[in-house]
């Protein structure tokens, strides 16, 4: 019995060797083409290249409505969304400082819902202190000058988030002590 011969499965590297040869006709071709196969693409171009609306305040409309929707509209809270929305402009741009301000600005937000609504769940606030963790991780790596803005911030969403429950303050407070010993 003949053993039917495994095909390679194609990787990036297959990609890269086409493309490699394509002139600059071609390659504004297949990004063109790209960008009208889906508006996930599209967004992504459109805010590599800083085209349009300023693309930071475009995501961080997208964050403030995910995480402080109006509730009074029936709008739902969509963790998931805002995540991804910061992923998705993290891979575009990769700029620490603009990052560093949508995950700062997700938590204020997380913690103005609460200051607006009461207390949510367990999930909301891991998904809250996660997202925290993230932000101070990224603020570190600014420049101290930058960072100093974002530390006043970080510190503002923590003391203002006293009084809130499942543990989210104590583990905002030991975040923050840990990124920031000297205050």
């Amino acid at each position: 019995m003949a053993r039917k011969k495994r095909q390679k499965k194609p990787v990036w590297k297959d990609i890269e060797k086409r493309i490699s040869k394509f002139d600059k006709a071609q390659f504004t071709e297949l990004i063109h083409e790209l960008y009208g196969l889906s508006s996930d693409n599209k967004d992504f171009l459109l805010t590599r290249f800083s085209i349009g609306e300023n693309p930071l305040a475009t995501y961080k409309k997208i964050v403030q409505d995910a995480i402080h929707p109006y509730l009074e509209d029936g709008e739902p809270l969509e963790i998931e969304k805002a995540n991804d929305a910061i992923s998705r402009y993290a891979k575009a741009v990769d700029d620490p400082p603009d990052e560093a301000e949508l995950r700062t600005f997700y938590v204020e937000c997380g913690n103005n819902f609460t200051l607006s609504y009461g207390d949510i769940d367990e999930d909301f606030y891991d998904a809250m202190l996660e997202m925290y963790e993230y932000a101070i991780e990224t603020v570190l790596e600014l420049p101290p000058k930058e960072r100093e803005v974002f530390k006043a911030r970080l510190q503002n969403i923590m003391e203002s988030a006293n009084g809130i429950g499942w543990g989210y303050y104590d583990g905002l407070c030991g975040l923050y002590e840990e990124a920031f010993p000297e205050d």
